[in-house]
């Protein structure tokens, strides 16, 4: 049984993790957000409070400042506080420095994301192994439990990989992870995380395809799948943290990660990516001053966090599973919606953060009452996948289960066929304006420009 809780970190996720920590502190006990800009963790505070969600009145919720790649000074923090539970939801590249704090004070570590080096981008994989995995002796040798990447991707994800192998399938042939938002947040152009970690996501392309990894161009490879309640949404092959460990922990053929992309994301990310904004290289100004372009981008972009408010429509993100059951070809999506309206009703938050926030918590709660209790470093593919999945359908994340005809309408192909023919039909078109850049988002002048680049592909007027 472990109690006391440590959040770092206070952006739009840590957010989401407190106010669920706070609602079920009956389990989780005491609740300290840290990070280095304590107002940040005190706004988290103050948004607990005006909502009422601090289920045990008599218990602690407070903030602390911390610098989380001081290893000393966060070890320190841990054992002040008397957090046994660390939930590490700072950028990805503090997650060797908390790990590091968390070996040091004796208290279980968690994160949502895999390991970043600020000098390396998208590094070969499997990735866990250049970091995480380095340290499974350590954590084995000490019975610490270290569960890496439990927000919803990499998390939930995993969780229903094991969940279909468990429960669904006696062999597994491909899974296909899908990620869509289908909600609008008014802004001409955001990201929902922090713009910094989301840009380097997508410099290479790494999946795992026939029990080996292969690398494609970045947005080479497209489908257009009809998604519960969002509908009909593009989505291209990407490499994500998942991958990495589910290549090693999931006995599958094949494992792809698609997310979904609008023209207008697409057009924007090419062009800055094509000048060389999205590097995260320096480069010298005429005046000599130093700049990283990557991070220039990043503080011109809205805050995730102010996107909230009014943002509306739709996610959906689960695993389209492929296999054999009783001798039988089988076919199942396991997926979860969530709603970006109902999100900021409950806990003044976006549902890319919802989604991503809630799962810790959770896992916290099954660590705090000794039902995940691994005393190792593992990811998440590696737990009951039972009680977790339970869990989140109580506090927010419903999970459902579809079954889907293989070969049928609603069955999804993710088969890459040769890259030529991928290229051909992975273009994005969209219409832009000068004068009024925002046409680029209007749906309707999309449809009408699509439909007269058909009617000039068929040769028609």
């Amino acid at each position: 049984m472990k109690k006391n809780v440590l959040i770092i970190g206070a952006g739009g996720v840590a957010h989401v993790a407190a106010h669920k920590a706070a609602m079920h502190n009956d389990v989780l006990g005491d609740i300290c957000i840290a990070s280095r800009t304590v107002s940040k963790c005190d706004e988290i505070i103050a948004s607990i409070h005006r909502l009422g969600h601090l289920k045990n009145p008599s218990g602690k919720l407070y903030s602390r400042q911390v610098d989380a790649l001081d290893i000393p000074a966060t070890a320190r923090l841990i054992r002040e506080t008397g957090s046994e539970i660390v939930i590490n939801l700072g950028n990805a590249f503090v997650n060797m420095s908390v790990l590091e704090a968390c070996l040091e004070a004796g208290a279980v570590y968690m994160d949502t994301a895999i390991h970043e080096d600020p000098d390396k981008v998208c590094e070969n994989p499997p990735w866990y192994a250049n970091y995480e995995w380095k340290r499974k002796d350590r954590c084995q040798a000490k019975g610490l439990s270290a569960i890496l990447g439990v927000g919803f991707d990499p998390g939930v994800v995993n969780a229903y990989c094991a969940l279909a192998a468990k429960h669904y399938f006696d062999t597994i042939d491909t899974i296909d992870i899908l990620d869509v938002n289908a909600g609008s947040h008014g802004k001409y152009f955001a990201t929902n995380f922090d713009p910094e970690i989301n840009f380097r996501e997508f410099i290479k392309v790494w999946t795992w395809i026939d029990r080996q990894w292969k690398e494609y161009p970045t947005h080479s490879v497209k489908r257009v799948y009809d998604f519960p309640v969002a509908g009909r949404c593009p989505v291209y092959l990407n490499g994500h943290d998942e991958l990495h460990s589910l290549s090693k922990n999931i006995d599958a053929n094949s494992i792809r990660f698609w997310m979904g992309f609008g023209n207008h994301y697409i057009n924007v990310f090419t062009v800055l990516r094509t000048l060389g904004f999205l590097s995260h290289l320096p480069v010298t100004l005429t005046t000599g001053q130093e700049v990283v372009p990557l991070k220039v981008v990043k503080a011109l972009l809205p805050d995730p966090k102010t996107l909230a408010p009014g943002y509306t429509g739709k996610t959906c993100i689960g695993n389209v599973v492929k296999g054999v059951k009783d001798g039988k070809s089988r076919e199942v999506f396991i997926y979860q919606v969530s709603d970006h309206h109902a999100c900021y009703e409950e806990i003044e938050s976006q549902g890319i953060s919802y989604t991503a926030g809630v799962p810790p918590v959770a896992a916290a709660m099954l660590v705090a009452q000794g039902i995940w209790e691994p005393r190792r470093m593992v990811n998440v593919e590696e737990l009951d996948p039972d009680p977790f999945i339970a869990l989140l359908d109580r506090i927010g994340l419903p999970t459902e289960v579809r079954e889907i005809e293989p070969g049928g309408p609603e069955s999804f192909d993710g088969t890459v066929r040769d890259l030529e023919t991928e290229l051909r039909e992975s273009t994005a078109t969209v219409t832009v304006s000068a004068a009024n850049p925002r046409i680029a988002l209007d749906a309707k002048a999309q449809e009408a420009a699509l439909e007269a680049l058909c009617r000039q592909r068929r040769g028609r007027p």
